[in-house]
């Protein structure tokens, strides 16, 4: 019997889950069907880019992911304090990147006076979109409805294309964390899809090694196809990196995850190379380190893992024209 979502999911008891959908009959509906030899690949970009567009505009924040031909997983963290810092102001405009809004809070973004009674309906509104933007329910449901409309339209068909609601798992503890984020990084390596995890589409740990997120391609690209109602890379709106590695942090708050990045590659290539007997792939014994594949020493990997949040918001900072333009 299935258990209402509200006792499957409690931020009191952990911020970390691992969440899966899986298409309809699990047929390859995002990657190559193997009776008519149909490519659906393409698909995969879909739900990845709409994965990290919605983390940017969500208090969830993504430890891990990956985009199969026929499911996805996500391991996901919420951000309570997060949502708690954003102003009525930035909380509506995230919210109307998603959905058009009440005609008020049209009014109110578009620089409108409001009357006092206004006001409050306003600050009222602002709480419920809050609570909202730290809902994994609401976070999958922004992110299956879209991608499911849009491949019925490119299939000309309608019903259903995901098999049943989302999937969630609390991750109760840092170990249950850190192997599903094992498990997730080297599926498409158990799957027989990638020969390595850094060679492996649409993963977070390839992500990682070599971020290529474009947020404003995915904007302008779900824009077309209608799966956002606009979205503003001004202020704090701008690309969120995956969630970070902080190692052992000390006498501060433990906003990242408690685990170095170069120990976790370590263990994801060490659980790689092992051998499943339920599944088709592994990392060859033939293959050298990650580290050595990726031609780094232990020193230089520090350095780059240390610095990944800072390169990544440099890489896609937004030119200075355009900065300027969006505060005139």
């Amino acid at each position: 019997m299935t258990q209402a979502r509200e006792t499957l999911i409690s931020v009191d008891d952990t911020p970390y889950y691992h969440l899966i959908s899986r298409c309809v009959r699990r047929t390859f509906l995002c990657g190559v069907d193997p009776k008519t030899g149909k490519n659906f690949e393409h698909r995969r970009q879909w739900i990845e880019d709409r994965i990290r567009v919605l983390s940017s505009l969500f208090a969830i924040d993504i430890c891990a992911y990956a985009v199969m031909s026929n499911h996805i997983h996500i391991v996901v963290k919420i951000c309570l304090e997060q949502a708690e810092s954003w102003s009525t102001t930035e909380v509506l405009q995230r919210w109307t990147s998603l959905y058009k809004g009440p005609l008020l809070v049209q009014k109110l973004l578009q620089g409108t006076s409001l009357s006092s009674s206004e006001q409050k309906a306003i600050d009222e509104l602002a709480e419920v979109y809050r609570k909202r933007l730290t809902s994994i329910s609401w976070f999958m449901k922004c992110l299956n409805e879209p991608i499911a409309r849009a491949a019925n339209k490119e299939d000309q068909c309608t019903g259903h294309f995901w098999e049943s609601r989302f999937k969630s798992q609390a991750l109760l503890s840092e170990e249950a964390l850190l192997s599903c984020m094992v498990y997730v990084d080297l599926n498409p390596v158990r799957a027989g899809m990638a020969t390595t995890p850094e060679t492996s589409a649409h993963t977070s740990i390839k992500e990682r090694l070599n971020p290529t997120f474009n947020l404003q391609e995915a904007v302008n690209l779900q824009v077309k196809q209608q799966c956002l109602q606009g979205f503003n890379l001004g202020g704090d709106l701008g690309p969120k990196p995956l969630a970070r590695f902080e190692g052992n942090v000390k006498n501060q708050n433990q906003a990242g995850i408690l685990f170095s990045l170069t120990d976790y590659l370590e263990l994801v290539d060490y659980t790689g190379r092992i051998l499943h007997p339920n599944k088709r792939g592994h990392i060859s014994e033939a293959q050298p380190p990650i580290l050595q594949r990726l031609n780094l020493t232990s020193k230089d990997w520090l350095e780059h893992a240390t610095k990944f949040e800072v390169y990544y918001q440099k890489k896609f900072a937004k030119p200075r024209a355009c900065r300027e333009a969006n505060a005139a």
